[in-house]
């Protein structure tokens, strides 16, 4: 059965799984499985639903046949539903299309509303750091859409520590506070929980965490190396060859031991170790299909399994050379 956590100092509560629909809900995907995955997610307590504007491929494609189910299957919900859209990646072509300037986010929560058929966001992300645009640019440009009713709530998305604490400190002045932090965090890259959550927690800000099973390797997918049709196999996919490596595969195969000794699945294990972080308020799972959903969902039910002998043991195969994911900067 699902639970639901306080998304930090609001009084918004999110489910402790959420979906993402970074992957396989474009428009090079079926649309049939992408619709079984929605509506299952919905019956079975998932009310949080996490899109970006270049979501696909194509861009844009995931948040058009999100619109296109939640009116079909699920229009009546809406109230009882969550949905996050985010800006700031590259989306089209120009000058325009890239970054974290008012001019891209205006444009780009106007276009993601276009698409999904949404009165509004929950909340509107800024998807990103661009190391270009002031700070103070792109947090004002958030806290307009906010006051002017396309979002609900503000949210920042891999901001480095200095750039979030600003962040905060902008939004709080104006009266918009910072409903949600989302960051990268798994078993094998924790610099966001060493550097980020912190800060979150601090300035009242719930943590969404993505990418908990690693691209796939915190799975049983690649116990044995990398199977032919796996995304490691693929040239354009975000796990790339090379990351599968020797000393990965093996604490993987050490972490499946930990996670046969607590009755659960390896992918169910590594949800798990960030659900018993209290400062997470939901991770974010994807999903190929309904039986994976429904097993990612069960890891809401192995948290009291995760003792913290066994954290512990986590703790020192995730230190071992070679085996960390966590980029530096």
């Amino acid at each position: 059965m699902m639970k639901y956590r306080k998304a930090g100092e609001s009084g918004v509560f999110l489910p402790e799984i959420s979906l993402g629909l970074w992957h396989n809900f474009g428009s090079v995907d079926d649309q049939r499985v992408a619709r079984d995955m929605i509506v299952t997610a919905f019956d079975n307590g998932v009310c949080h639903f996490d899109l970006a504007n270049n979501y696909g491929p194509e861009p844009g494609s995931a948040e058009i046949n999100f619109g296109t189910i939640l009116r079909r299957d699920l229009s009546g919900h809406r109230d009882e539903m969550f949905i996050s859209s985010k800006a700031g990646h590259a989306m089209w072509p120009g000058v325009y299309g890239d970054g974290s300037s008012r001019k891209n986010l205006m444009a780009s929560c106007d276009a993601s509303l276009r698409r999904t058929g949404l009165d509004y966001f929950d909340v509107f992300y800024s998807h990103r750091y661009d190391g270009v645009t002031p700070i103070e640019e792109t947090i004002q440009a958030l806290i307009d859409i906010v006051r002017q009713g396309k979002a609900l709530y503000a949210g920042l998305s891999k901001y480095p520590p200095r750039e979030q604490q600003r962040a905060y400190d902008i939004l709080r002045e104006a009266k918009v506070p910072c409903l949600l932090s989302q960051y990268r965090a798994s078993i094998f890259d924790t610099k966001a929980i060493d550097q980020n959550f912190g800060p979150a927690a601090a300035n009242g800000s719930g943590i969404v965490c993505f990418s908990p099973l690693a691209q796939g390797l915190l799975t049983d997918r690649y116990l044995h190396g990398i199977p032919e049709g796996s995304r490691a196999a693929r040239a354009e996919g975000f796990l790339k060859r090379d990351e599968v490596s020797v000393p990965r595969v093996e604490a993987a195969r050490r972490l499946n031991d930990i996670a046969s000794r607590c009755g659960m699945s390896l992918a169910q294990m590594a949800i798990a170790w960030l659900l018993a972080d209290r400062r997470v308020t939901s991770v974010i799972v994807g999903a190929s299909s309904v039986e994976q959903l429904l097993a990612n969902i069960k890891a809401v039910d192995c948290c009291g399994a995760l003792t913290e002998a066994y954290r512990h043991e986590i703790a020192i195969i995730a230190s071992a050379p070679g085996v960390s994911m966590s980029k530096p900067g």
